[in-house]
């Protein structure tokens, strides 16, 4: 009535499972942690504050064991909209420092963040002209 099964069912374990590496978790986040804090250096070195992308240099070269590739590529953004991507990225690599319990990364992430709040706060407010949309 049934025809017997003739293939492996895909929920059979590979004969060869163990022939492909495998990462850790925390491989995967310090993967992940340095892809954020390297468009964050990105950002940053696009806003011009050489010190602060120094310092996260230091950090994507301590997570992958060689510098950064940096470049001055310029977007024409203005400051504001690159001080809120680089203050949203902080808070991704903050997320993922604490998750991994990188305290130093964790430090820097929270002081960009606030570096890029009092940015944001210190920029003069957009002027709107009355009647425009």
């Amino acid at each position: 009535m049934y025809e017997p099964i003739r293939t492996k069912s895909v929920h059979t374990p590979a004969d060869h499972a163990d022939d492909f590496p495998h990462r850790s978790r925390e491989e995967e986040l310090d993967i992940q942690l340095a892809g954020h804090l390297t468009a964050l250096l990105a950002v940053t070195d696009e806003l011009g504050l050489g010190e602060a992308g120094d310092r996260i240099a230091e950090q994507v070269a301590r997570l992958r064991g060689a510098p950064p590739a940096r470049h001055a590529g310029r977007t024409d953004a203005p400051a504001p909209v690159l001080h809120r991507r680089a203050h949203a990225l902080a808070g991704r690599a903050l997320v993922v420092a604490a998750s991994r319990a990188d305290t130093a990364v964790a430090i820097l992430a929270a002081e960009r963040m606030d570096a890029h709040t009092a940015a944001l706060a210190a920029a003069p407010a957009p002027t709107r002209l009355v009647g425009a949309h």
